[in-house]
C-alpha cells in the first residue's frame, strides 16, 4: 500500500507520465488502470508504472484529499485494441460519455475545497464542447496547444 499522507497531487491517468517534467515528483501520486511495459518495433518503448492501479471512475480515496488533480483521459474513439496509440494512451470505448462524466465527478470529489482540477483533452476526434455538455462544472480558464491547437487544457476549481 502506498502512503498518501504527503501527497497533494493526484494524476488519475498517469500512463507513461508524458505530460510531466518531474516524472517522479515526490508529492504526486500517480494512478492508472494498468501497469505494463510496452515495446514497439524493437526500438520504441513505453513504461506505464503507476504508484496505484485503480480506475478513475471509482477512485479509492476519501472526499477532499488532494489539492490538485490531473485528468488526461483517453480521447480517441476510433482505435483498434492493438493500435500503438491505444496501447500507449488507452482508447475510448462505447459508453465513453459516462466514463468521462464519472471521471470528472470523481476528480472533483477527491479535491479539497478550493482544490484545482487540470483537465487535458484533444479535439482530434471529439470537440471539447461535447465534453462540457456532459458535466455540471464550468472551467475557469483554458488554453489550446499542440499541432493545430487541438489539445485543450482546462482548469476547474472546487467551490
Amino acid at each position: 500500500m502506498v502512503d498518501i499522507k504527503n501527497k497533494i497531487i493526484l494524476d488519475v491517468t498517469c500512463g507513461n507520465r508524458s505530460i510531466w517534467f518531474q516524472k517522479k515528483y515526490p508529492r504526486a501520486l500517480y494512478l492508472d488502470i494498468r501497469k505494463e511495459k510496452l515495446f514497439f518495433d524493437g526500438a520504441r518503448k513505453c513504461f506505464i508504472e503507476p504508484d496505484i492501479i485503480a480506475d478513475f471512475r471509482e477512485l479509492p480515496f476519501k472526499d477532499n484529499t488532494f489539492k490538485l488533480v490531473v485528468f488526461d483521459p483517453p480521447h480517441l474513439d476510433n482505435l483498434g485494441e492493438n493500435a500503438i496509440l491505444a496501447k500507449k494512451y488507452g482508447r475510448l470505448l462505447p459508453g465513453w460519455e459516462d466514463d468521462i462524466t464519472q471521471g470528472i465527478n470523481e476528480c472533483i470529489r477527491v479535491l479539497k475545497p478550493d482544490g484545482i482540477l487540470i483537465f487535458k483533452w484533444s479535439e482530434s476526434r471529439i470537440k471539447i464542447g461535447r465534453i462540457l455538455k456532459l458535466i455540471k462544472y464550468k472551467p475557469l480558464f483554458g488554453h489550446n496547444t499542440g499541432s493545430n491547437s487541438q489539445t485543450i487544457w482546462l482548469t476547474f476549481i472546487k467551490d
